[in-house]
């Protein structure tokens, strides 16, 4: 199937739009891929809306939420018609789109996680069948509702040689441990990969904070966005009293699969700070959280793959590879788009949910049992 993935990560950036061509099992193809980042009104009022809704004890309609999730799906529906001219293909030739949505609150500790944007109204708007509320159904069941793109990381690196980890680094960070085996890894299909016939081991969960903290200190101390390339945390010290007290947080002794809101932690405690001194303590607290996440594996990986904005930054990996002791590599290393790779895993999601397909399973997100999700509207 042709399919379309779309994004909208919790660091308020923009909309991931990738196209792919797969059968939700051992096919992927990718063939067109852009970004679309919000404008500054936009990000304010996403960010708005976020503040409201993690005041709520359940999700509740309210006229900011409502206008907001109308600005999100307006959005994806134009980064749809965009990658399809990107692309050269017409909609009509797409089976399905993907929509994760925007998180403005991710509670599964209350049953609930909440992503903004109507999944019916992409379908109409743009004329082709549409997935989207992948994680309700997973929190519903019992299970954290994240991470979700285990089941396409175990399809990409079924070919490696095992173990591996493929770690994302958005607002929050989440890692995927893709066990070694005694078959040749390149014989199994993502079903034996993620453990959903054989339960050969994938284990998944957030480690805790990745370029969230850091772009929240950046803007507030600065006005930019993010810390370019990792210039700022490179001019800076670490200040290790403040590093050491944000470790000190019950989220690091739970043993996975466990998921986080980005909004759990914050840039309080390295308030005082200067603005570089800042940035590294904090860029060495993201680090220090994936070598706490790395000890929870099951086995120690043979390799460290990275995704998501925060392989951009060189001062970020080169802090994880020190805490970690782990050669740290881009997935673009092995021909995989890290900008990409969150889109293109909810269009592949999208194709299984179609095949009444698995997408969240015991080890990835806790919930009891391997289970498909997400709301189909056809047109």
């Amino acid at each position: 199937m042709l399919a379309i993935g779309l994004m909208s990560g919790t660091s308020l950036d923009g909309i991931d739009a990738a196209l792919i061509e797969t059968d939700g099992e051992q096919r992927v193809r990718a063939i067109a891929f852009r970004g679309e980042p919000y404008s500054d009104a936009a990000r304010a009022q996403l960010a708005e809306a976020t503040r409201m809704a993690l005041t709520f004890e359940r999700p509740r309609a309210s006229p900011p939420i409502v206008a907001a999730g109308d600005l999100i799906t307006r959005a994806h529906v134009f980064a749809v018609h965009k990658l399809l001219a990107d692309a050269g293909v017409a909609a009509a030739e797409i089976d399905v789109i993907g929509f994760h949505g925007q998180t403005i609150a991710h509670r599964p500790d209350r049953g609930w996680t909440w992503q903004i944007g109507d999944g019916a109204a992409m379908a109409r708007a743009t004329g082709i069948t549409t997935v989207s509320d992948f994680r309700s159904a997973d929190v519903a069941a019992g299970g954290q509702g994240a991470p979700l793109l285990p089941v396409y990381h175990a399809a990409l690196a079924a070919a490696l040689d095992g173990p591996v980890a493929v770690l994302n680094l958005g607002g929050v960070g989440n890692i995927t441990f893709i066990p070694g085996d005694a078959h040749d890894s390149r014989e199994m299909s993502p079903e034996r990969a993620t453990g959903s016939v054989a339960g050969d081991g994938l284990v998944a969960f957030d480690t805790g904070p990745a370029n969230g903290l850091i772009d929240s200190w950046v803007e507030a101390e600065t006005g930019a966005r993010y810390d370019a390339g990792g210039a700022l945390a490179a001019a800076g010290r670490v200040d290790e009293t403040v590093l050491t007290a944000m470790l000190d947080h019950p989220f690091f002794d739970a043993p996975p699969p466990k998921s986080l809101d980005r909004n759990d932690f914050a840039i309080q405690p390295a308030r005082g700070l200067s603005a570089a001194d800042g940035a590294a303590t904090l860029t060495a607290f993201t680090a220090a959280t994936v070598a706490d996440a790395v000890r929870h594996l099951p086995a120690r990986p043979k390799r460290l793959l990275v995704a998501g904005g925060g392989r951009h930054n060189p001062t970020m990996l080169g802090m994880i590879a020190t805490a970690t002791g782990l050669v740290v590599e881009a997935t673009d290393t092995l021909g995989w788009n890290g900008d990409a790779l969150e889109a293109e895993g909810f269009a592949y999601m999208a194709v299984r949910t179609l095949k009444g397909l698995p997408i969240s399973f015991p080890g990835t997100t806790g919930v009891p049992v391997a289970m498909t999700g997400g709301v189909v509207d056809r047109v």
